[in-house]
């Protein structure tokens, strides 16, 4: 073979390739090819797959990029503008200094010269030379640009330049050919300056898509990336569909003239080779105190954390030198000051008493040692005795620095070495919590310790580690999203400019399943097979849809993953910027993993936030200090208001089914709330009935064999967690634990051929393999059968127990708050969603059915997030509209320096240097925040522009030396000056809380609903908030095509014209909840659109319409106005007697009233209901339920 690709895109250069980096591989084997490069547009995202196909294909991998290349210094902005601000080079890696040169000179693109595109210079390209090959590139390369301009002189300079810097025979002049024009011309030129300046030439195709046939779905891409359509004229498009992986026979033929510069293609080809290094840990090194080494200083660590544990002493001396003061921060001194590190003694088991728990039930100060001494051991033989310290270190910065840090998360809980060093804090031997879960000699990839932090204060401890190690040696973590299987249905019909309704009926045909192709859609849904095979159209779309399907569309950052490298992360890895200026990696989470990397989730998780100022408002209201970590984990009361179902607000209980499956399960310990938060899941959620069941039932559990009775008790019997099939493989199988975890991974991720593998050897041993089997154990073959067949069922869904502890904790925390103390935890819980309008409202309903009154906003009582009040819980001062925080945050600090506004005037005056302007003040007004100042609303709106234009004179005249005629007056008279109140009342209920939803988005006061509160209940089947994407699941609460019904004030109508001149509507419908869209049709329109009017209160009935990550929305089919709905009136008298006395005036009060509501007289001694005949029928609104409660009190008039 003489010919190699050396220019090639894959799906890398986003929305530029759609060349699948697997289908090129392939496709170059079948070629008969033996080397093949990557050279993305200015990144490396692709390499390491590209690497990993290729090696495994038998393929010479040859890593490269296509650079950007500035034409002056890589810093410079507009010196150049259009095609001219970057020339494209080819760069290809010679061997492994190659390599690390080209990921340093990527990274530079990105960190230094990132300008419209990631550009280098030639500084950079002089820096980093070495190991490189170097191609002239395409059209847009720099020579070729100066050749096309007939600048023939230029572009013998720059290839000069280019052959000066990476060298002789390093750098080649490229020829292609794509049928364009202009490159005839270039070749021509190119082939007469390489004879003249001695430089080489090769020929590449510039190949961005796989097949020639591909040329229809690549021209989709393009479009999908500038947001165009197919039929527009103007828009970017490779012509001649020439830009496919061709053979060498195809290049030979278009390049008849220069075979040698085919040939060099296998030449360069053949001079690269580079080999990537997989699987070797690179940790940093953790700088430990004068007189340790990194594994003495850990075990200090850990038999100090034993004893303040447990109890525990080691019998060591544990109490050689600490860090110099200046060293402090990294948190590596155990500083007394420390709030969890008070109980450890300056020598293990030196005389003090351990202020934490004792020896779990069923373990001794024996046992604990040695389990210990184990899991120390077995991280010392896998190398990862730093890594435990580093992390050891940042949580105790968290610790000391007062943020909060999650009890743990994931397989991390099950190491006592982890609690020791309080990187967790939930028992591991108490909980039973396998350490071989999380780390085990048979398991080849690094551990994995992820941790929850407060989320405000989040990117404090990733700040801090990257003072400790280096700013350039801590970046966080690329991800990628993809062109998923209903998505890239939408944007292909878009570019096709096909029917928004007829794209996305055949998109919502794709199944809602997790990581659901186009080709499964086709074989598990008939409806879609059938318009796919009689449909030349939907046949069309869906064939150039699956073409682009999983293409990566875009990059984002991780929410969590951080790298810590022990030298300047570019030396590992290519850097790129997120969209925020961060630097990130070009690789993701598990390519970093596999490099070796230490890779670490530093995750913000909401809860934590409100747990800790939970805590802190109940100290500062209360009094009392809240040590979170040490509460009544058995609290019977705290146990069974879970157990009511009442679960809004705390922490993974709070959605419908679990509220429902808490109800059914009464919890009576944590264990059941961890094995609740387990099978709440897809897949256990089978095993629910069975697990409630058992726990009810108790004697009757029945277990297959004796040895499933101490693994399965603690669950009724079930199966709930992967360390359950772990101890199961090892109890009865005889397996080790770290095997026991590889079959159990095997099973979580389905391969088949392990665990048939593995069934043989669990049922019948293998000798061979140390595995004596269940048959030696005393355990029949179809039994040990029929349970490694339930094993595998569950394994697949199985959930780590580890994990539900740690969360388990979290959710019991949150109960004891919401029990012991509520209103100080909703507080705090409206904070934290603050700048989520839909789950205030929801969390605002949640405080009125606990009795807990939502306050307005007060500038003499508030604070910038919501706080406790003697009344209940007063409205955050941040949430209103066109204030920002730093304006609060001065109004709060003048009402504390100088004490309480007093009056509108004085507060307008001590803000005046606040930049409050007219817009602030008038939003402060409509909010209620100035409710206290002694005024109604409508005086403060009617004054407050005079009283600011006042202020604002006098300070002119002032700065002027000049003097009013009010600064001669007395003060008696100086009154008569004063701007009044004026004598015009108080707005109306509707407007005072229009006024709130405009400037707050939700109603404090009341809600226009809330009289209908009843009526609207019964009439829904779904409330707003089913409609709302859930930022943990991504899902909705409803489902696509479902038939709902909601009900609502119709808050925003826009009308739009179809191409038939049809009028359709798109509503904004609000319930006491929130808002939703709903879409009319014209049909649907034109028959309702009485009811269409803003304001109206009215019930929608519909077909639910729900896309890939948003919000779902409504399509209308019915409208039912709140009127048209008939009520039941409810008037309650104590006897007959009271009600004869009352029953005249009665009449003539409802005789004022006209509608269709029924009345209802109920009569409790003796019980009678006497329902009213049709002509007494009233309109049941606020002004006569207002008349009716003052008649006969508020608690003997309802309506339903």
């Amino acid at each position: 073979m003489a010919f190699a690709h050396l220019h090639v895109h894959t799906e890398y250069s986003l929305l530029d390739g759609s060349n699948k980096i697997k289908e090129y591989v392939k496709r170059v084997k079948e070629l008969g090819m033996d080397s093949a490069a990557i050279t993305d547009h200015g990144v490396m995202y692709g390499v390491i797959d590209f690497y990993k196909e290729a090696k495994a294909a038998g393929i010479n991998p040859i890593m490269g990029c296509e650079v950007y290349v500035a034409p002056n210094s890589r810093f410079d902005k507009e010196l150049t503008g259009g095609e001219d601000r970057y020339y494209h080079l080819v760069l290809l890696a010679e061997n492994n200094t190659g390599y690390a040169n080209l990921m340093k000179i990527v990274s530079r693109g990105f960190t230094e010269g990132y300008y419209y595109r990631p550009r280098v210079d030639m500084e950079v390209l002089r820096e980093f030379h070495e190991g490189i090959i170097a191609l002239s590139a395409c059209l847009a390369g720099e020579v070729q640009r100066y050749i096309v301009k007939g600048l023939v002189d230029e572009a013998k300079k720059a290839a000069r330049k280019y052959e000066d810097c990476f060298g002789k025979d390093n750098y080649f002049l490229e020829l292609q050919d794509h049928g364009i024009p202009e490159q005839k011309t270039v070749n021509a030129a190119l082939m007469q300056m390489s004879k003249e300046l001695d430089i080489p030439l090769v020929v590449t195709n510039d190949v961005h898509y796989t097949y020639a046939e591909d040329e229809k779905p690549h021209d989709i891409l393009l479009c999908i990336q500038t947001a165009k359509k197919l039929a527009d004229e103007d828009r970017m498009r490779y012509e001649g569909g020439q830009y496919y992986v061709k053979s060498e026979e195809e290049m030979k033929g278009l390049f008849p003239y220069a075979w040698e510069a085919v040939e060099n293609t296998q030449r360069i080809a053949d001079r690269c080779h580079v080999e990537i290094e997989f699987g070797v840990t690179k940790l940093p090194h953790f700088e430990v105190p004068e007189g340790y080494d990194s594994w003495t200083y850990l075990n200090k660590l850990c038999y100090d954390g034993l004893y303040g544990r447990y109890g525990v002493s080691a019998g060591v001396e544990t109490d050689a030198p600490v860090m110099p003061d200046e060293e402090a921060e990294s948190g590596a001194a155990l500083d007394a000051s420390v709030p969890w590190q008070t109980d450890m003694p300056e020598q293990a088991g030196a005389g003090k008493e351990p202020s934490a728990g004792q020896i779990p039930e069923g373990m001794t100060e024996a046992g604990l040692l040695e389990r210990l001494d184990y899991e120390l051991n077995v991280i010392r033989e896998m190398g990862y005795v730093d890594y435990f310290l580093i992390v050891w270190d940042f949580i105790n910065y968290a610790k000391s620095n007062d943020i909060m840090v999650g009890p743990g998360r994931g397989s991390a809980a099950g190491s006592i070495v982890s609690y020791c060093l309080r990187i967790t804090d939930i028992d591991p031997i108490k909980y039973n919590l396998l350490f071989e879960r999380f780390l085990n000699p048979e398991r080849v990839s690094m551990p994995d310790i992820d941790i929850d932090f407060c989320f405000e204060r989040r990117q404090e401890v990733i700040d801090y580690v990257g003072r400790k190690y280096g700013a350039d040696k801590v970046v966080q973590i690329v991800t990628f999203g993809t062109m998923a299987a209903k998505g890239v249905i939408r944007d292909v019909g878009r570019v096709m400019d096909l029917p928004y309704a007829y794209v996305d009926s055949i998109a919502k045909l794709v199944p809602n399943e997790l990581n659901i192709t186009i080709d499964r859609a086709l074989s598990v849904n008939p409806e879609l097979r059938k318009m796919y095979e009689q449909d030349e159209q939907v046949k069309n779309l869906i064939d150039m849809s699956r073409r682009l399907e999983g293409l990566p569309r875009h990059t984002s950052m991780h929410a969590a993953g951080v790298v810590i490298c022990s030298k300047p992360a570019e030396e590992f890895v290519p850097l790129s910027r997120g969209s925020d200026g961060s630097v990130t990696t070009q690789f993701t989470m598990t390519t970093i993993e596999e490099l070796g990397l230490l890779k670490m989730d530093f995750l913000g998780l909401r809860t934590l936030t409100v747990i800790q100022n939970a805590a802190h408002y109940v100290e500062k209201y209360r009094g009392v200090h809240l040590d979170m970590g040490h509460i009544d984990y058995d609290d019977r009361a705290v146990l069974a208001s879970i157990g009511t179902g009442r679960t809004d607000g705390v922490f993974q209980l709070e959605s419908g089914g679990m509220k429902n499956f808490m109800k059914e399960l009464k919890p009576q310990s944590l264990e059941d709330i961890i094995a609740g938060i387990s099978l709440y899941r897809p897949g256990p959620m089978d095993f629910i009935p069975k697990y409630v069941k058992g726990k009810n039932s108790g004697g009757e559990i029945t277990y297959s064999c004796p040895q499933l009775e101490p693994i399965l008790s603690p669950t009724y019997g079930c199966i709930v967690y992967q360390e359950q099939v772990m101890q199961i493989v090892r109890d009865l199988g005889g397996y080790t634990l770290g095997r026991s975890d590889l079959v159990r991974r095997a099973m979580s991720k389905k391969k088949q051929a392990v665990m048939e593998k593995e069934r043989d050897n669990f049922v019948y041993g293998n000798e061979e393999e140390g595995v004596p089997g269940c048959i030696a154990n005393g355990i029949g073959e179809s039994t040990a059968k029929q349970i490694y067949a339930e094993m595998m069922d569950f394994a697949k869904y199985a959930f780590n127990k580890s994990h539900a502890a740690c969360y388990a904790v979290v959710s019991y925390q949150t109960a004891y708050l919401k029990y012991y103390y509520p209103v100080e935890f909703m507080a705090a819980l409206l904070t934290s969603v603050i700048d989520f309008t839909s789950k205030v409202s929801e969390y605002i309903m949640t405080c009125r059915s606990m009795g807990i009154a939502i306050l307005p906003p007060d500038i003499n009582g508030g604070e910038a997030g919501f706080s406790v009040t003697e009344g209940g819980i007063r409205y955050a001062l941040t949430a209103i509209k066109s204030v920002g925080r730093p304006i609060i945050d001065a109004i709060v600090e003048e009402r504390e320096n100088l004490g309480p506004f007093k009056n509108l005037k004085d507060f307008i005056t001590r803000v005046a240097d606040k930049e409050v302007n007219k817009r602030a003040v008038e939003n402060f007004i409509k909010a209620g925040a100035l409710d206290s100042l002694g005024g109604t609303r409508k005086q403060f709106m009617s004054v407050y522009v005079q009283i600011m234009e006042r202020i604002q004179q006098d300070k002119k005249n002032n700065l002027a030396g000049q003097i009013s005629l009010f600064d001669l007056v007395s003060e008696e008279q100086k009154a008569e000056f004063e701007i009044r109140m004026p004598d015009v009342g108080e707005y109306s209920k509707e407007m005072l809380l229009g006024f709130e939803k405009e400037v707050l988005g939700v109603y404090i006061s009341g809600h226009p609903l809330e009289e209908y509160e009843e009526m609207w209940k019964k009439n829904t089947t779904n409330t707003t908030k089913d409609f709302l994407l859930d930022e943990e699941t991504g899902t909705t609460a409803v489902w696509d095509g479902q038939s709902a019904t909601i009900g609502g004030i119709i808050a925003d109508k826009k009308i739009k014209y179809t191409k038939n001149d049809k009028i359709m509507a798109f509503l904004q419908v609000e319930d006491l909840l929130g808002s939703v869209e709903v879409i009319v049709f014209p049909k649907d329109y034109e028959r309702h659109s009485a009811q269409l009017i803003e304001d109206n209160k009215v019930f929608i009935r519909g077909r639910v319409s729900v896309e890939e990550e948003k919000d779902g929305k409504l399509i209308c089919e019915r409208i039912t106005g709140f009127d048209e709905i008939s009520r039941k009136l409810w008037i309650k008298f104590p006897s007959k007697e009271a009600y004869e006395e009352a029953e005249s005036g009665l009449f003539a009060q409802l005789a004022q009233s006209d509608g269709r509501d029924s009345v209802c007289i109920y009569v409790e001694n003796p019980k009678a209901v006497k329902n009213l005949p049709p002509n007494r029928n009233v309109r049941a609104d606020k002004e006569l339920l207002e008349k009716l409660t003052a008649l006969y009190g508020e608690e003997n008039v309802k309506v339903t």
